[in-house]
Order: structure tokens, then C-alpha cells, then sequence
């Protein structure tokens, strides 16, 4: 049975499709845009738009960008030499938080995994290989997620980049900080102690 209007029934629903965003949530955030002033709604709309249309992949590392080049590609003071390869633009942005990584990037858009049927052909791995043969690169960082399917695409890099001669090293992961070790699954606590560092 329906309780509103055709139209906000379907604003509901298009908002429901958004990651994340549950029916609850998505009549929420519909009754949010409903008591918005005509102004902001228009500021929201065509903000979406415009970043649709403006939005493209970057033409060296295929972040998200409104330019052909990044601005992380386009700084002359990041080391060239160095790229770290991330699954997704997200996981950029949070290495570009810490504002200690000083390379550049290479964005995969997705990670291997037979099981959902997608290749080493369906992410931006082949734009890797030909970045690395082009430029003076002297360090691959891989920093996928520590799923199966990220695992499986850092093993997958390394073995593609190890011939090449170029130094390929994988992000460590462990134990988060405050976690306690009773809590905390045996893989981790492995990675954790094969991870470890000299103090």
C-alpha cells in the first residue's frame, strides 16, 4: 500500500538505491529534501549533475578528477618514483589524509575476484603495466584491502611487476590501535607478528 504521493514515492525509492542507504533511510532523507528550501534543493541537484557530467577518470594514475590530470599527478614536489596502487579512489583520499605519503598513486577501480566474475582485464591493471615500462618508477606500494579479493590482486601485481625489477612491497596490517589481542582473529594476530618491526 502506498502512503505518499507518486512523486515522493519515487524520490524514495531512487534515494534507496544509494550504498548504505536502507528504506528507513531513504524516507528520511526524502522528507530532509521536502522541508529543504527550493534553493538548496537546486544547489543539491545540480550539484549532482554537474559532477556527473564534469567527473573523469585522471590520464596517468585514473583517480577521479574534473581534469585530465589530478592534482596529486600534476605536483612537481610528489616523488615520481614511487606509486602506490589502491582499489578504489576512497582508499586515496585516506592515504592522502595521514599527509605522509609523498608518491603518487594508481587507482585499480575494483580488485580481482573469480567468484564475482571479475579479471585482471576488468580493473586498471593493464594501465599499471604500462605506466610502470614508461616511467622511472623505482617502488610499487600495494595497498589492497586485506579481503581474499585483495589479496589475491596484491599477489596477482607482484608477481606481474617482480620480473621488471622493480622493488614491489605490501602495506602491513595487524593489530588496530586500541584493540585487544583476546578479540582479535588469529590471520591478524599472524599478519601482526609477521609484520613486525624493530623498535
Amino acid at each position: 500500500m502506498e502512503y505518499y504521493s507518486t512523486h515522493i514515492n519515487k524520490l524514495i525509492e531512487q534515494l534507496s538505491h544509494l550504498p548504505g542507504i536502507g528504506a528507513k533511510s531513504a524516507q528520511r532523507l526524502a522528507f530532509h529534501i521536502m522541508n529543504m528550501p527550493k534553493d538548496q534543493v537546486q544547489q543539491l541537484t545540480s550539484s549532482i549533475t554537474g559532477a556527473r557530467e564534469n567527473i573523469r577518470y585522471c590520464k596517468k594514475c585514473f583517480t577521479l578528477t574534473d581534469r585530465d590530470i589530478c592534482p596529486i599527478c600534476s605536483n612537481p614536489r610528489r616523488d615520481a618514483s614511487v606509486i602506490m596502487v589502491v582499489e578504489n579512489t576512497r582508499d586515496l583520499a585516506a592515504y592522502e589524509k595521514t599527509g605522509k605519503f609523498e608518491g603518487l598513486y594508481h587507482v585499480l577501480h575494483g580488485a580481482i575476484s573469480p567468484m564475482l566474475g571479475i579479471g585482471p582485464d576488468d580493473i586498471k591493471l593493464k594501465e599499471l603495466m604500462m605506466r610502470l615500462s614508461q616511467d622511472d618508477i623505482k617502488e610499487v606500494i600495494i595497498a589492497t584491502n586485506s579481503s581474499l579479493e585483495g589479496e589475491t590482486t596484491a599477489m596477482y601485481i607482484s608477481k606481474l611487476i617482480k620480473p621488471s625489477g622493480i622493488k614491489v612491497s605490501r602495506i602491513a596490517s595487524g593489530v588496530p590501535v586500541g584493540g585487544d589481542l583476546e578479540y582479535i582473529d588469529e590471520v591478524t594476530l599472524l599478519r601482526a607478528l609477521e609484520g613486525r618491526v624493530e623498535l
